[in-house]
């Protein structure tokens, strides 16, 4: 009688190491789209959103796709300061400036669109960062 032989396959395991996320954002990058990407930055979170509702606005007029508003994560700055300058140093005061953030995407922006959005008035106060992807 034949004996049989059972051969047993070894495996590479490779050592466990912290993955990245990889995050996957709802705009992907195609031949012929382009998006124009705006980023508003306020202090005052009312200000920000109404002159993101106005953004918005403006973009729908000219029936361009939208996506967003994105609430991205509030940048805080806190500061500590000596209240008193010679004798009581351990009684401080802490401030802190808040600043809120949205992210727009519009894609495939007409040359209506674009202009429009060039000539928009919005409050002071209110931070635009405009790039085209």
């Amino acid at each position: 009688m034949p004996t049989t032989e059972t051969k047993t396959k070894k495996k590479t395991v490779k050592p466990k190491t912290p993955s990245t996320k990889v995050v996957k954002t709802k705009v992907k990058k195609e031949e012929g789209k382009v998006v124009l990407r705006i980023r508003v930055r306020a202090y005052e979170s009312k200000i920000l959103d109404a002159s993101v509702k106005q953004i918005i606005d403006t973009a729908m007029r000219y029936d361009a796709k939208i996506v967003g508003p994105i609430p991205l994560p509030t940048e805080i700055k806190k500061y500590t300061v000596n209240r008193a300058s010679f004798i009581y140093k351990n009684t401080r005061e802490q401030f802190e400036i808040r600043v809120h953030k949205r992210l727009i995407d519009i894609i495939n922006p007409s040359a209506k669109t674009i202009e429009s959005l060039t000539n928009l008035s919005l409050p002071s106060g209110v931070d635009i960062d405009v790039k085209m992807l």
